[in-house]
């Protein structure tokens, strides 16, 4: 959709219409039933029909024509719910997935969101995609998230709170027949033409006013013959459908070039693999690449046209990974280089004690055996691409193997064990640490993965000698920051390679310091860093990071005993980063959900109190100009991974409303919190500000006033709360509104 408005021609086969049998075909306008932009067809007296694309509004501006699309709120999934309060998890039914680049997630109140891919869990269940529709199991939790990747880049994303009872969830997707485009267009005076595009888009459209004469272009010669013909071909023509075109040249990191030669409008992309002639170079160009590319080895001495059938399966492979990068080359992609072996390499093969034939081999760039299978390669192809399941068993045990070599080097370099850490670190969450692919005797051709023991007491004796040595560092190492900031949340290599959460050591609290310490140098560098080329990081704000570790950490357990120990630990490396001047908001949200839940030694909130009060005056407060524009300025430099950026203004908005009700109402209920009443008042007022004419807020702020002393203040506060009293308030807390009332004007609240 993004390359030529031309494309809006390829889905005119998403249009479904439907006419009553009894009333038949009539005239007029029909709408295309499914979702997102609505074509119309047009059924015109005439006989004749109009099939309008898009529609919506537009400004005239000098020369320029500016459009503007019809708003639409429509949901991409639809979701329906069984609820029985005796299951356990929830069964999760997906109607046809099919080969989309759908993600789900699952989170639980403010945890980081667990996500999925469907087809890896599709690929796990049912490896043939045999069934239409996909069935496994979530666990419960409080919030749902589905995602629809599209092939431009951006993503779909969909948030949905699920009913505690839920035991069944039946999901659907409808594709919108057309995508948003973002059109321009610009009256050329010279020659009367309206010309549209897409915006920094090529090839436009022109367009003549009906009014005027139309240009009649008409063929110099006439063709004898003319008619369109199924699948045409001839002798040699190429299948580009499964070809590629052009004569793109292979070099070490995969060029390409790009080919118009069949539709201007379409990017062919020519992705080319260098194929080594012997394995001691296959390897070095492997492990040259990149650190996440593998190596697969052909052996197969049994079959005499072995080196045909290899050639035409790198051919394919080249086709594929082509599609997937689409218009230019993009290392993501490039996850897996060939070789076939020959007779050189018996001797590595027998060291190895690979002795089958035929059998498929891979490796890493150290030439360390990965998985090893019983098979021909052309029989294992559906394996060996990026989103396959697996690559993802690949990098799980390549980070094993690459630990266990360096710990038993006793001259490994300081750098070599930051980066076996890390790369362990940055593997994916998975769903089944425990799913190799499993070999039987119906199936001897699956692959085995090499398994490594690693020990966990060395690994974090090594660990914490790593922290130690670099507290004195004068610069960030950012693979170490990105490996720390995994660790600390639970995502780091304990998960990946023992598949344990832990709560918070010391050596956690002193990499914590480490951060803290460098956090100016690191945000400078953290955009580059996660742009590497051939490298693929998420490291977000590393105080936003640590803030919602010592939050998530709070809820752990390990051997009987809770992340509530840390909890002035906690408390003290909160305060550190506002002492620091590095108090964001997402520190600060997690600081406060953390603290809004532990009471001091005498019963008040007063630690809490004083800290909300600090964020307040400096952030919220406004003597002069709206408070809405100072949240809006809070909003808009918030960290991209915030949740808040997926949510939306109004969330956001809602949130600071809601924080400064509950945190007021604390005054309310806890009469060791009377000191703040005046500043709960202010707080409770700034609440309505945002929100107003909320019951609940008013509730509060009325309470606040009696207890102030401004009784008729409340009153005429607490009979607003009344008034604006809805059905879905809920009917104990209604009452308790109204009751209030009437004890404060009767004298016996």
């Amino acid at each position: 959709m993004r390359n030529s408005i031309w494309s809006l021609l390829l889905f005119t086969s998403g249009i479904f219409m439907s006419f009553s049998q009894t009333q038949g075909i009539e005239k007029g306008t029909y709408l295309s039933a499914a979702k997102g932009q609505k074509i119309k067809l047009n059924l015109l007296d005439d006989n004749k029909y109009e099939l309008v694309f898009y529609t919506g509004g537009y400004e005239i501006k000098g020369d320029s024509l500016v459009f503007s699309r019809n708003a639409t709120a429509e949901n991409r999934f639809d979701l329906s719910f069984v609820t029985d309060k005796k299951t356990k998890n929830i069964k999760i039914k997906f109607l046809d997935p099919s080969y989309y680049s759908f993600y789900i997630g699952t989170q639980n109140g403010t945890e980081e969101i667990q996500y999925q891919r469907i087809s890896d869990i599709k690929t796990k269940l049912d490896p043939e995609w045999t069934k239409t529709d996909l069935e496994f199991e979530i666990e419960k939790s409080d919030f749902l998230y589905l995602v629809y990747e599209e092939y431009d880049g951006n993503s779909h994303i969909e948030k949905y709170a699920l009913p505690k009872d839920a035991a069944e969830i039946t999901i659907n997707y409808e594709l919108e027949v057309l995508g948003d485009l973002k059109l321009a267009g610009f009256y050329d005076k010279k020659t009367n033409e309206l010309k549209i595009s897409e915006k920094g888009g090529k090839n436009p459209l022109v367009f003549l006013n009906e009014k005027e004469p139309q240009p009649v272009k008409k063929s110099k010669v006439a063709p004898l013959e003319s008619q369109t013909v199924s699948k045409w071909t001839y002798p040699g023509k190429v299948d580009y459908l499964n070809e590629d075109f052009g004569t793109g040249v292979a070099v070490d990191t995969a060029v390409a070039t790009v080919d118009y030669a069949v539709d201007p409008t379409v990017v062919k992309f020519d992705f080319k693999l260098k194929i080594e002639n012997n394995l001691k170079k296959a390897i070095e160009s492997t492990k040259g690449a990149s650190t996440n590319k593998y190596l697969v080895v052909l052996a197969n001495d049994k079959n005499k046209s072995v080196k045909q059938s290899f050639d035409a399966f790198v051919k394919d492979q080249e086709t594929q990974t082509g599609y997937n990068m689409y218009e230019a080359y993009n290392p993501q992609y490039d996850v897996y280089n060939y070789y076939l072996a020959g007779a050189d390499d018996k001797k590595w093969l027998k060291n190895n004690k690979i002795t089958n034939d035929p059998s498929v081999v891979v490796l890493n760039g150290n030439g360390d055996v990965l998985a090893v299978a019983k098979s021909d390669l052309a029989d294992k192809s559906y394996h060996f691409n990026y989103y396959g399941d697996l690559y993802r068993k690949l990098l799980r045990a390549d980070a094993f193997v690459t630990i266990d070599k360096i710990f038993k080097n006793k001259k490994a370099a300081d750098a070599d064990l930051i980066r076996a850490f890390n790369r362990a670190s940055v593997l994916e969450s998975s769903y089944d640490y425990d799913s190799d692919y499993v070999v039987t005797e119906d199936n001897p051709t699956e692959f085995t993965i090499t398994k490594t023991a690693v020990d966990k007491k060395e690994i974090a004796q090594t660990w914490k000698k790593l922290i130690e040595a670099h507290q004195k560092d004068a610069k960030p190492n950012l693979y170490l920051v990105e490996t720390i900031v995994k660790e600390i949340k639970n995502q780091g290599f304990t998960k990946q390679l023992f598949n344990e959460d832990r709560i918070l050591n010391d050596t956690d609290y002193l990499a914590i310091d480490y951060l803290l310490k460098h956090s100016d140098a690191i945000e400078a560098e953290r955009a580059a860093f996660n742009n590497k080329e051939g490298e693929i990081h998420v490291l977000g704000n590393v105080v936003s990071e640590i803030s919602s570790a010592l939050q998530q950490n709070t809820y752990i357990s390990q051997e009987g005993t809770s992340g509530e120990v840390n909890k002035e630990k906690n408390i003290s490396i909160y305060k550190k980063i506002i002492a620091l001047g590095k108090g964001n908001f997402e520190s600060y949200r997690n600081y406060f959900d953390y603290l809004s839940q532990i009471e001091d030694k005498d019963g008040s909130n007063t630690n809490f109190l004083k800290d909300f009060s600090t964020y307040f005056d400096s952030n919220l407060a406004s003597e002069k100009g709206s408070p809405i524009e100072k949240l809006d300025a809070i909003y808009s430099s918030l960290d991209p991974t915030s949740s808040y950026s997926y949510d939306g203004w109004n969330s956001f908005k809602d949130y600071h409303s809601n924080l400064c009700n509950s945190t007021a109402w604390t005054v309310v209920l806890k009469p060791q919190n009377a000191s703040f009443i005046k500043s709960a008042i202010v707080w409770s007022e700034y609440s309505l500000v945002v929100t107003k004419n909320n019951p609940y807020y008013l509730d509060t702020l009325a309470q606040l006033y009696y207890k102030d002393g401004q009784k008729e203040k409340a009153i005429a506060t607490q009979t607003l709360a009344v008034k604006y009293l809805t059905p879905e308030v809920e009917e104990v807390t209604a009452s308790d509104i109204k009751q209030t009332l009437s004890k404060m004007q009767n004298g016996t609240y």
